[in-house]
């Protein structure tokens, strides 16, 4: 089966399935990070893309997202492998309000794939908590997503409370809503628009 059946396994919910693929990848020695790139991400991309045209709902998105994650957790031990830890630490939520997690778990399974010691703070993270975290942990990026239009002044309300206690990390933005020019707005130090961009993103401000 090819990788591009990933998709067709995703839209079917058919985690055995999705397993299998992947396998029969890494078998046939292809390369990680094509088959997160070209098989899991694509897959959940048109997951997205269905879902916001009204053709999937929310316990469709939900199984869909299982599916991708099965096949996730068959590749991440290559793509760690390749990537050994040390790219630096980055604290990941989802903003207060807000109980969306898919997304926020995507960009934090690539990040760990990417190298990255990945603090997941979960959904529904008030300002307090990320600034907690970034602090406890010596964070260089903090990433915070939102789903839902309500909750994302809940991110100009995390920057202001770090611009304001001097708290040394770079806040990187993204979700459904969120724009560039939203993120530039509330004085986000970065702006991602896929989990694959969100970990570009994280590299450039690490290195300075």
């Amino acid at each position: 089966m090819p990788i591009c059946d990933i998709l067709q396994a995703v839209l079917a919910f058919d985690e055995p399935s999705v397993k299998k693929i992947v396998r029969a990848e890494i078998e046939a020695e292809t390369d990680p990070q094509t088959i997160l790139n070209d098989g899991l991400i694509t897959a959940m991309d048109e997951v997205g893309r269905l879902f916001s045209a009204g053709d999937l709902f929310v316990p469709e998105m939900l199984m869909a997202a299982q599916a991708m994650k099965a096949g996730l957790e068959v590749v991440m031990p290559l793509l760690v492998e390749g990537n050994p830890q040390g790219c630096g630490k980055v604290v990941i939520g989802t903003v207060k309000g807000d109980l969306h997690d898919i997304g926020k778990n995507l960009v934090a399974m690539m990040m760990k794939g990417a190298g990255f010691d990945v603090i997941d703070v979960g959904v529904d993270v008030d300002a307090v908590t990320f600034m907690e975290k970034a602090r406890e942990h010596s964070a260089q990026v903090v990433a915070i997503s939102a789903l839902l239009t309500t909750t994302m002044a809940a991110m100009e309300e995390t920057i202001r409370l770090f611009h304001e206690t001097g708290t040394n990390a770079k806040i990187i933005v993204g979700g459904a809503p969120v724009t560039y020019a939203f993120a530039k707005k509330i004085q986000a130090d970065g702006y991602a628009e896929d989990a694959p961009s969100a970990v570009e993103l994280a590299r450039k401000l690490v290195a300075g």
